[in-house]
């Protein structure tokens, strides 16, 4: 009884050690911008949904829905693009038998040690002669091309674990490889293609740099770019007060999709692939 207790105990404290900065930026978005700095506990004297007026209202040149927007068509491009070329790739690679696959298989899991930064000038050399650099196009179309091999690898290993047998009784029904794919393989991957969902997702609205990088329109901006943008905008330390307000609703998109989807990402981790 006393070592769970300790158990416990311990567990709570590291649960409130890693969710102490949510806390304190949900406290700091309903302070007043004057006594964020100065306040020593979570929680001020005062509270003022100013912060959030301010942001909605539109306290920048581009209304904040418009941000949101963009993060939405740029992350959803994102899911589309990565949920359906990677689980094709992984189809191919796990079922279909062709020349250098071997080779080729192996040559997509050393891009997975690759730097982003190593390719990063390449890519924007490609895209700025294709006169794509400032447009959403260099952040959704190398999703389409089944880029990200840590997705492919995932679905392989995945696919990898299902009966072959399904895939005879099927050809033995006249089925092709595109017709196992569509009617066979794809409904028992769902779990991992909701996996890769989530986690692209997620990584596609909270990254900065590579949006940092190709995007420079106010209209076409994001909202990690829009966060720094806002800071700029102010040049005063009272902007703290609305840039920890967006924050904050930059969060809830995040937090609703992984709560709508939460169940499948655990069995997209934990099953073999079978059901029951």
């Amino acid at each position: 009884m006393i070592r769970r207790t300790i158990w416990h105990v311990a567990v709570l404290a590291a649960l409130g050690v890693m969710l102490y900065p949510i806390l304190w930026l949900l406290a700091s978005s309903f302070k007043p911008s004057g006594s964020i700095a100065s306040s020593v506990g979570l929680w001020a004297d005062t509270f003022t949904l100013g912060n959030y007026a301010s942001v909605l209202s539109g306290a920048a040149d581009t209304p904040v829905w418009r941000y949101f927007l963009n993060s939405t068509i740029v992350a959803g491009g994102a899911v589309i693009g990565n949920v359906v070329t990677c689980s094709l790739a992984a189809y191919a690679f796990a079922r279909l038998r062709f020349r250098l696959r071997t080779p080729l298989f192996a040559f997509m899991l050393a891009t997975i040690m690759l730097p982003q930064h190593v390719v990063l000038i390449p890519q924007y050399t490609i895209f700025q002669q294709l006169g794509m650099v400032d447009s959403f196009w260099p952040l959704v179309l190398p999703k389409f091309l089944a880029t990200d091999a840590f997705f492919v690898f995932l679905m392989v290993q995945f696919i990898r674990q299902l009966p072959r047998e399904l895939d005879e009784a099927a050809r033995i029904d006249g089925c092709g490889p595109v017709r196992i794919f569509a009617h066979i393989t794809l409904p028992l991957i769902k779990p991992a293609m909701i996996t890769t969902a989530i986690f692209t997702f997620i990584w596609t609205w909270n990254d900065f740099f590579t949006q940092l990088i190709y995007l420079s329109s106010p209209d076409r901006l994001t909202l990690p770019l829009a966060l720094r943008q806002f800071v700029d905008l102010q040049e005063s330390a009272a902007s703290f007060g609305p840039m920890f307000a967006l924050s904050v609703l930059s969060l809830v998109p995040i937090l609703l999709f992984f709560a709508a989807f939460q169940r499948f990402l655990v069995q997209g981790l934990a099953t073999s692939g079978l059901k029951g």
